[in-house]
């Protein structure tokens, strides 16, 4: 017989399954050995005896078990840093739980990691078990938590190449500075402080340094500060006295060294090796050769401190994508994401077109997430490729209002769709009344006609605005029609019809002609974009210029050309800062005649997307004197800003900016040593109803318009640039 003694929580039934000894077996040591580990590993038992008790017609084996404590209470002393209810979101222990000393043990790490988080690195933390009736026990976690102290010396030993300044640079860790109570200066960190002496080495080893060691740092944690001494052994440092090239070339020698970084009679810089590796397999790969291994053959001379350097190529066979596999996008129909990947099934290997294919899904903004994976398949010649997405809402409604530093108060209200039904296709209809402005538009775009390369769109719209000394009242439509080019590259042109009444003319005050008009234009344009993202991009640029015309024999009555150009570049500068500089300017050449003003079609400056910290009008080619103010026949602006993300998860990024530019009349020259300029900065978000920014922004040069420190706060829902 089994028969199971000392349970009190714990079901009998539970224990016997756990027991593969059965009545009528053999008894072995093995196997009872066996099952009380199986019992033991139930976790609920501190103590387990077996007996044997002799019967007639066997024995009977008797499982004597002492259960373990339940918590009953969890206390807290001396602990001033953390809240209880802080420690209940990290230990392990819980009230009602089985008592488990590992369990403890662990808790006490997790708490003690709680506090050198926060530099209270000599926290003490020790728990006591008080053992209560019925199997029960209290737990009380002791604390000592001492002062906080910070790193206040790091010093080096044995460094002569490098200054101690020069590797303090080069490690994560830092001594505590005068902002330390805002930065992370002086916080220690143990695993940065092993992760620092590797640092150190590539700092060496980068630097032709090829046998530099960097013992274990020596961390002293005292009661009130922390030092940390790094002892360097620095080695003989090394150049490169030669480079060839061997195996299988597809490039020439001189193709190949235009690749790389490395040069010969410079220092031997091991992470310029691994570049240069990086760099000839993007090369190969990009030619279909996927599996190329490049291979680094060092040969070092001690004697003149020089090394040789052979980069051994085997490229392997060419390889070919087999099919391109799309998964996760309920929505979006599969030709959208296939349209905007340049790979194509049985062609060619290439690194670089996934690279620009995930690019182009990416600016699409239609997904989340995006993964393009290269999948080897049972032919080694060929590879699946795996597009894997996570789409996002693409559809917004909107209700809102606000206060717009070019308008002033307003209500805002639109639905849009940019992945309309799935498609691809832009949907929107919006309306948008301030003090000065009423506007309403319904919009269409569809960016493939019939799966090609031509694109095709309408604008219809409704459109007042109350100037400072007339009203505009304007309804009318665009049509609109493109081609793409290239990968980036997109020309089209647009057609413009416009009705529009003139009143409220204040003549004292301008020469705008009161009556109802008529406008035709046609706009052709190009424009390159090859930012990764629309928004908030950290690479690449934009470029656009147009012409538009409007003549009478398009069926008008005005008659002018507008020339317009814009150029935009991204680039990361350092950290999580990238740089973007920005650039526009425009010639408007009227010919309608001395009867019609066309001033609402002239050019002016001020405001979010042009310069900022003036008014939308400010800057309109009026000079001192001047009565009429009736904006310029041509402009130039300049803008250069910093962006940070700060909430990248949000997509919050934090910007500082500069802008320049000025407004000329017909006969002026452009005098860009005298523009209106300003600096600021502000924030940018991404969100749910569109891109919104709020920024400030101080005059700089603000000639007669603004003085010098004058400032003001702009917001606006959209993009920059």
């Amino acid at each position: 017989d089994i028969a199971i003694t000392g349970t009190k929580r714990v079901e009998t039934d539970a224990i016997i399954k756990k027991i593969n000894t059965q009545v009528g077996d053999i008894i072995k040591p093995y196997n009872i050995s066996k099952d009380l580990r199986n019992i033991y590993e139930m976790g609920y038992f501190d103590n387990i005896v077996v007996k044997k008790e002799s019967l007639d017609n066997g024995v009977k084996i008797i499982f004597e078990v002492t259960e373990k404590s339940t918590v009953r209470k969890i206390k807290y002393k001396g602990n001033n840093i953390y809240k209880e209810e802080e420690f209940a979101d990290f230990v392990d222990t819980r009230t009602g739980g089985i008592l488990n000393i590992n369990k403890l043990n662990s808790d006490v790490n997790k708490m003690r990691l709680m506090y050198t988080e926060k530099n209270y690195h000599n926290c003490s933390v020790t728990y006591e078990i008080i053992p209560l009736e019925h199997s029960q026990a209290d737990i009380v976690f002791k604390f000592e938590e001492g002062d906080k102290v910070r790193v206040e010396k790091i010093s080096f030993e044995g460094n002569k190449y490098f200054s101690d300044k020069e590797i303090k640079g080069a490690i994560e860790t830092s001594e505590k500075g005068l902002f330390s109570f805002i930065t992370s200066s002086g916080d220690l960190n143990e695993t940065e402080v092993k992760n620092d002496a590797i640092r150190i080495e590539s700092l060496y080893k980068n630097n032709g340094f090829i046998d530099t060691k960097v013992s274990d740092p020596i961390v002293d944690i005292g009661e009130k500060v922390i030092s940390i001494q790094f002892k360097i052994n620095e080695g003989v440092q090394y150049k490169i006295k030669k480079i060839d090239i061997t195996g299988d070339l597809i490039f020439t020698d001189l193709e190949i060294f235009e690749l790389i970084q490395s040069k010969e009679a410079e220092l031997y810089n091991r992470e310029t090796i691994r570049q240069d590796i990086l760099a000839i397999s993007d090369a190969y790969s990009n030619q279909g050769f996927a599996n190329v291994n490049v291979r680094p053959v060092v040969n070092r001379d001690d004697k003149d401190h020089m090394m040789t350097i052979t980069f051994s190529i085997e490229k392997g066979d060419p390889v070919y994508f087999n099919r391109i596999n799309i998964s996760g996008n309920s929505k979006t129909r599969d030709k959208v994401i296939r349209r905007e990947i340049i790979i194509t099934e049985q062609g060619l290997y290439s690194k670089r077109d996934i690279q620009l294919s995930f690019k182009n899904l990416n600016r699409l903004d239609y997904f989340e997430g995006i993964d393009l994976e290269p999948i080897k398949t049972n032919d080694p010649n060929k590879n699946d490729l795996n597009i894997k997405v996570i789409e996002k809402q693409t559809g917004n409604l909107s209700l809102g209002g606000g206060f717009s530093s070019d308008d002033g108060p307003f209500v805002t209200a639109s639905v849009t769709e940019r992945n309309l039904f799935g498609k691809g296709q832009t949907g929107k209809i919006s309306g948008n009344i301030s003090d000065e402005t009423v506007l309403f538009n319904f919009s269409f775009f569809e960016p493939y006609i019939f799966d090609s390369r031509i694109s095709g769109g309408f604008d219809i719209y409704k459109h007042d605005k109350e100037w400072d000394y007339y009203d505009k009242e304007a309804v009318g439509f665009i049509l609109r029609a493109g081609y793409r080019l290239f990968n980036y590259t997109r020309i089209g042109i647009n057609y413009n019809f416009e009705n529009y009444d003139i009143t409220n003319v204040q003549s004292a005050f301008t020469t705008m002609t009161p009556g109802s008009f008529l406008t035709s234009s046609i706009k052709p344009f190009i424009n390159y974009d090859s930012r990764n993202d629309i928004f908030l991009p950290t690479e690449g640029s934009s470029h656009k210029f147009s012409i538009e015309y409007a003549g009478e024999f398009l069926g008008g009555e005005i008659d002018y050309t507008k020339y317009l150009a814009e150029t935009g570049v991204y680039f990361p500068l350092f950290w999580i800062l990238t740089g973007g500089l920005h650039a526009e300017v425009g010639f408007l050449d009227d010919r309608t005649g001395p009867f019609i003003d066309i001033d609402y079609e002239k050019f002016y400056l001020g405001g979010m997307n042009s310069i900022r910290g003036f008014d939308k009008y400010d800057i309109s080619g009026k000079r001192e004197g001047d009565i009429i103010d009736r904006g310029g026949d041509k402009y130039i602006q300049f803008n250069a800003e910093v962006t940070f993300p700060f909430a990248e998860k949000y997509k919050v990024a934090g910007v500082f900016f500069y802008d320049r530019g000025d407004v000329y009349l017909r006969g002026e020259d452009f005098d860009l040593g005298d523009q209106y300029s300003s600096f600021g900065t502000g924030i940018r978000w991404n969100s749910p109803m569109g891109p919104i920014r709020l920024e400030y922004a101080w005059v700089i040069d603000g000639k007669n318009v603004k003085e010098k420190g004058d400032g003001q706060f702009e917001f606006a829902i959209g993009a920059f640039f």
